[in-house]
Parts: C-alpha cells; structure tokens; sequence
C-alpha cells in the first residue's frame, strides 16, 4: 500500500505548552491507523493540525507526497482529510442534506440545487448502508448513531482519502459498533485511509492494521501491529521512568465503621450503580482507562458533579455539594491541579490556607500572619522546596504544587482525601516524597481514595483496589490479591462493549 499522509518531527507549542514534540506518523491508503495515547499525550492537537485547525510550528508534513500545510479546515477537506471529532459538528437544525454539503452546496447561478444536494445525500446514504436515513430529516431527530453517518457522508461528499476518527464509538450500542466497523471495511476496501483514534484496546485489535503511541507529546511507538500485547501498548502509553518504591503500609483495622459510604451511585453516560466504602486510615485505589468513569465518580462523591441516583455519606452524613463535603471533612486534589485546584499566581500561603481561611479571619481582616505561620508548618511537615511560603505558587515544580494542595486539606483538618492522578507531571524524587506524604495521612487516621492511570502506582499504594470499566466497577479485591498483569486484563483485555461480562 502507497503512503498518503507521512509526518516527520512535527512540534507545536501554545503558551507554556508544548503539547506536540517531534511526532511522527505515518499513514497508508486502504488501512484502519490507530492512534493510542492517554489525556495529554497531543492526540487532540496532532488531529487539529491534520484538519488545518492548528499549524505546526515545526517539522515535515506530506500528503500524497507533496508539502502540506492546510491553512483552515475547509483547505483540509479540499485535500482530501475529512475529520470526525467525537463532539459532532452538525447544525441541529439544519437537514441531513444541509449538513453534508454545508459550504459547498451544489448551485447553479449562485442559487442552491437542493434537489441534486438531496439526490447526492441518498447516493452517499445508500454507499454507508443506511438509504432510510432521509435527506429532509433535522439533525435534531436523528439518534447519535445516525448523526455519525451524516458527519460520515459529509467527508465522502469531499470525496475524503483520509478520514480521521476521534472516538468514534464512545456514543454508539455495541450493534451500531459493529455497523460503524463494517462502514470502516467498506471505505478501506476502496483505497481511502483511517485514522481511529480509540481507548479501547478490543476495538483497535478487531478494527487496526497499525497502531502509532503518543506519549507527552511524542511518538513512542510508530507503526505497530495491532495485536501488539497489551502491556507492550500500556507501557508506550504511560512510560516506566522509574522503579516505584513504595512505604510499607500497615492497613486499617477491618472492623473500623467505614468512614465515607458510596451507595449505588450513577450518572448517565459516566457510572452506573456504584458502592464502595473507605476506613478511617484506610487507602483505597481505582484502577481503570481513560474514560471508564473514575474521575467523574471523584467529582460526584464531591459533590462537584450531580448523581442521577444513589448517596454519598460521611460518617453517616449526606453530602450533596462541594460545600458540604469540605465542611464534613472532605477534600480533593483534581487530576489538572494548576486549572482547578491552585492560583498561580498567588503565593504558596494563600494556596495552602484557601479551604481553611476562615479560621484565620479575625473581625473582618484575613489574619495574614498566622496563614503564614501555619504554611510554614505544613511546608515544614511536607518537605515542600523551596521553603518559601511567599513563594507564588506557578514557580515550583509539579511535584511541589502537588505538594501545596495536599497541604490545603492538611490545614482543613480532612478526615477524607480524594486524589485524582496525584503524582501525574510529577518527577521521580518528588514521586516518593508524595507517597510517603500519603501514606503519612492514613498512618494519622485520614481516609484516601485514589484515582491512577498506573497500575503499579494504585496497587503500591492501596490497601484494596476497585477496577472499573465502562463506567462500572467490575473487580473489588485486597491490593495484595492482584498484580499488574491482572488489572491489565481486567481493564483492557477482551470486548470492552455492551453486555460483555467481566
């Protein structure tokens, strides 16, 4: 098979961010490319510039061997690369007609020919197999597969030679997945190129012929096979920099009354009946991808996002919002600390005395000098470098930011820490500080659920482990019972599809 698209040391870099770093890519006609990463790897970026979106600051990019630069989305799709992100972009209340051919409407004396753009639409439905979808029909009333097949035939309308597809199934039930490959199989069959982006390793093994891996920005592996085995694929995704070194942990006391209590907790299209409890002292882990409802379920028992159903309690206590849970007790460290969890620009004592200001405001004024005071002792306890709490926060290290939220909730006097990806960005050294900084906590009686994409990281660190896939916790065992190899399967390995069993 000939080469249509190859890239080559491709870098692109937004303020303080250099999300792609030398990529390399390279894509043949007629084939299913995979494109596998986790959050951040530049999957979204590397796609951007393919549709003209974003340019690249650096490096080779070749379409059917010649330079390529598309300069908008719509010099994208005269070339032939057609994208399909995973948020639609239709006009709900425009017809399916509409929006195939939207911005290049067959016309004639600059009046549109609606009945050859629906003519054009009923050829290009019956080529994807589905002739009921009708020309005439609003976007607005067509169920998410249907809406599929429209941004489908829209890059076949720009007779597409490149279609890239950015988690193609993440809307669809597993029968339209299985309708969705067999479009894929047809257009491969006739000469036109795929990128697949996906998470699910089932759907890359059944669907691929090669898997290219990002990681921060970089191409770690380029060209695989897709049968590639599972822990060859993870280990490109997430790297192992390090050995992990863990503390030695001595457990809660299994006859403790739990400290948080998660009943039948759900919210559609994330989780679904989840129930899970956590000591005094006790250190509870998630395993799971990208995707399978782990930092949605942390924001939920928050309170930061709404349950459809189930409840949350602490300490036998409801908890219904952020406020709630930070008055009870609870605390969280997000996966994206500096957008959500930290002000860059203040100094590390305001940072660290943010949950628990109101402790030090005296008669209307902030009480500045004993938020000081306690900074510096919580700086002191977790080894935070430089020392200096007047220090703004967007200076240090990640690891040290880190640092700073834990300290947050140390000063909150939290009973309850959620952690979500708490060692991610974070060097090695700084890696084993916060792991003693955690294992301090429960040591002291603090109750941590955690959340990591590091397998090795959750089992080191919990005393039992939760696996969820697809929204739903499908294993609940002791750390000790598992091992990587075991959580790997579990969350990768076979059919992550509907009505697959665990």
């Amino acid at each position: 098979m000939s080469t249509v698209l190859e890239l080559t040391d491709v870098v692109k870099t937004f303020p303080g961010v250099r999300a792609l770093d030398g990529v390399h890519l390279e894509v043949r006609a007629g084939e299913v490319h995979c494109l596998l990463g986790q959050n951040g790897a530049g999957k979204s970026t590397l796609i951007k510039v393919l549709a003209g979106v974003h340019r690249a600051d650096s490096g080779t990019l070749l379409w059917q061997g010649e330079p390529f630069a598309p300069a908008s989305p719509q010099a994208a799709m005269r070339a032939g690369i057609a994208t399909i992100y995973q948020e639609l972009d239709l006009v709900d209340d425009l017809s399916v007609a509409e929006n195939v051919f939207l911005g290049h409407e067959p016309s004639r004396a600059g009046f549109t020919r609606r009945r050859t753009a629906a003519a054009a639409t009923r050829t290009i439905m019956a080529s994807l197999g589905h002739p009921e979808i009708p020309p005439g029909r609003l976007i607005k009333d067509l169920p998410a597969a249907g809406k599929q097949i429209v941004s489908m035939a829209r890059a076949l309308s720009h007779d597409a030679r490149l279609i890239v597809m950015d988690e193609p199934s993440a809307v669809l039930a597993h029968d339209e997945v299985g309708n969705l490959f067999r479009i894929i199989r047809e257009l491969t069959g006739n000469g036109i190129a795929v990128v697949y982006i996906s998470h699910r390793l089932a759907e890359i093994r059944e669907i691929g012929d090669r898997v290219t891996v990002l990681k921060d920005g970089r191409t770690t592996a380029a060209g695989l096979p897709a049968d590639t085995p599972t822990r060859e694929l993870v280990g490109k995704m997430t790297g192992r920099p390090f050995e992990y070194d863990f503390p030695p942990r001595a457990g809660a006391d299994p006859d403790t009354e739990p400290l948080l209590v998660v009943d039948g907790l759900s919210r559609a299209g994330e989780f679904a009946g989840v129930s899970l409890t956590v000591r005094p002292g006790e250190i509870v882990g998630i395993a799971g991808l990208v995707g399978s409802g782990r930092s949605e379920l942390l924001e939920t028992i928050y309170g930061g996002r709404r349950a459809d159903t189930g409840t949350v309690t602490l300490d036998g206590r409801r908890i219904t919002s952020v406020g709630t849970a930070v008055a009870r007790g609870m605390g969280m460290a997000p996966e994206e600390r500096k957008s959500q969890a930290l002000l860059l620009d203040e100094p590390v004592f305001k940072n660290m005395t943010l949950a628990s200001f109101t402790g030090f405001a005296t008669v209307g004024f902030t009480g500045a000098r004993d938020e000081r005071a306690a900074a510096r002792r919580t700086a002191e306890q977790l080894d935070l470098r430089p020392r200096d709490v007047e220090r703004p926060v967007r200076t240090l290290s990640g690891g040290n930011q880190q640092k700073v939220v834990v300290g947050r909730w140390l000063l909150g006097h939290t009973r309850l820490l959620l952690l979500d990806e708490p060692t991610r960005g974070v060097d090695v050294g700084a890696r084993a500080e916060l792991y003693r900084v955690i294992h301090d906590l429960a040591a002291g009686g603090v109750g941590v659920l955690l959340v990591s994409s590091e397998v090795p990281e959750v089992l080191g660190l919990s005393d039992r482990v939760l696996v969820m896939r697809e929204g739903r916790v499908i294993r609940e065992a002791p750390a000790g019972e598992l091992d990587e190899d075991a959580v790997l399967d579990l969350v990768m390995a076979g059919s992550l599809m509907e009505g697959e069993a665990a």
